[in-house]
């Protein structure tokens, strides 16, 4: 059990700092979070991957390290809801709409584009 909590840690520091990272490279484009939209989108790609990795073959530990660590480290709603609500207080309804729908829809898309080029 201690082990399954390290790796998890350990995939969660890892996503984090890669987060981070990819934040500091991309900019908002004209005040839109592009880049956790995108970290979202390329988190779910590699969560679908895994996920398809997973139906075929059981690697509980990689898929811990992996998938719970490193994918939910390196994703994040939290920041999804709040730039969501700041795009609101901004009176930006148009790019809320295009932030929150385009988020849920593009995720959804990746996870199985992800899933379907393991399939």
């Amino acid at each position: 059990m201690l082990k399954d909590f390290l790796l998890v840690g350990l995939g969660g520091a890892i996503g984090s700092i890669l987060r981070f990272g990819v934040s500091s490279l991309i900019k908002p484009f004209n005040h839109f979070p592009l880049a956790t939209l995108s970290v979202n989108c390329v988190g779910s790609c590699f969560i679908g991957i895994l996920a398809g990795i997973a139906l075929k073959e059981s690697h509980p530990n990689w898929y811990l390290l992996l998938a719970t660590g490193i994918c939910g480290g390196f994703t994040t709603f939290s920041a999804f809801s709040l730039e969501g609500l700041q795009l609101l207080q901004q009176q930006k309804a148009g790019a809320y709409i295009i932030y929150t729908g385009g988020s849920i829809l593009l995720g959804i898309v990746f996870a199985w584009l992800g899933w379907k080029m393991i399939k």
